[in-house]
């Protein structure tokens, strides 16, 4: 097993998905040697905390575009692979974004268990986002928070309706959203990241959020936007504000 660079722990080869993970990731090495760059894994694996059921996240490093394994996402030997190629060069740049997305994506950038990193672009992936956040003033995160707000009202807004047409089970479907984008906004609001979006709802208390539970939450929100000078509501003119 190769592990030369990034997060230095060992993955456990005693489990199926850190089996797997390595036999991929020597069979990517060997068969595209010169156009792979890095191969790491991130989510449970890289964690250290996966168990049955849990998929193998491997993120391919290349040093051009269009070479390397094709991305894929399938199971193998009963384990979902979600397989992601990607340049270094484009891996940095997304390390260096603030997306509305963020709270979702941020663990992947900062905790990466490495299976071949020779130049060592894990740690500078790393190194590219804690620096983005390190500039990131209040303002942006409050506006990135204000967005999923709007999603959430909106999703929320789309549930009271269906349920009173007695549509549930599309209701359920915009419950969720709801909840999941009110997560991203608490995420913002505190600059934290979640695992994935399992764990948004559950750290943030929205879970197990009812409708009436979910308008509660996002009145707050908007109170809090509102205090950081990034109210939810406006004139036609503030659409076209530019400041988040």
């Amino acid at each position: 097993m190769h592990n030369n660079g990034g997060v230095r722990e060992e993955i456990d080869v005693s489990t199926t998905r850190g089996d797997l993970a390595v036999r991929l990731s020597e069979l990517i090495q060997r068969r595209w040697s010169a156009d792979v760059r890095a191969v790491g894994v991130h989510g449970s694996l890289a964690h250290g905390d996966d168990q049955d059921g849990s998929d193998v996240n491997l993120l391919v490093v290349t040093y051009r575009a269009g070479a390397g394994p094709r991305p894929a996402l399938r199971r193998v030997d009963g384990t979902l692979v979600d397989l992601e190629v990607a340049t270094g060069e484009e891996g940095l740049r997304r390390a260096r974004q603030l997306t509305p997305r963020w709270p979702l994506d941020a663990d992947r950038f900062v905790t990466t268990r490495v299976l071949h990193d020779p130049g060592g672009w894990f740690d500078q992936q790393r190194d590219v986002h804690l620096a983005r956040l390190a500039e990131a003033r209040p303002p942006e995160f409050t506006g990135l928070a204000r967005h999923n707000w709007e999603m959430a009202s909106a999703a929320h807004g789309r549930a009271v309706r269906l349920a009173e047409w007695y549509e549930t089970d599309a209701a359920l479907v915009m419950i969720a959203e709801a909840r999941l984008r009110a997560a991203l906004v608490a995420g913002f609001l505190t600059r934290t990241y979640f695992r994935n979006a399992a764990d948004a709802v559950k750290r943030t208390g929205v879970a197990g959020a009812d409708i009436q539970e979910l308008a509660s939450v996002l009145k707050t929100q908007a109170e809090e936007l509102t205090a950081r000078g990034r109210p939810v509501d406006g004139t036609l003119s503030a659409l076209f504000d530019q400041g988040l």
